[in-house]
């Protein structure tokens, strides 16, 4: 079994909305949670397997690099302006929750 797991965060300053796509590319689990590095811990705790996480270069990137590079297999802070960021199966959940 593929234990990967690819998580997209869109980051705002209150909340981060996150989606969680398996390896087979299925949607595992979408949520919205805190902005607060307890709650982003949490949830990261909760998940097991190699995590792949990926969120757009902002006011909290480097903040958010240094609070989740511990916790995860790959960590990529992305500049939307000069390239795609994520994987584009993640797109149309990301939006629908924001």
């Amino acid at each position: 079994m593929d234990s990967k797991k690819y998580i997209g965060m869109d980051v705002h300053q209150e909340s981060i909305s996150i989606a969680v796509m398996n390896g087979g590319g299925k949607i595992v689990m979408e949520c919205v949670i805190e902005t607060k590095a307890s709650m982003i811990l949490q949830f990261f705790d909760g998940l097991r397997g190699d995590l792949h996480v990926t969120f757009e270069e902002g006011t909290s990137a480097a903040w958010l690099y240094d609070l989740l590079k511990p916790h995860v297999t790959k960590l990529v802070v992305c500049d939307p302006r000069k390239n795609a960021c994520g994987s584009p199966k993640l797109w149309p959940t990301l939006k629908s929750m924001t």
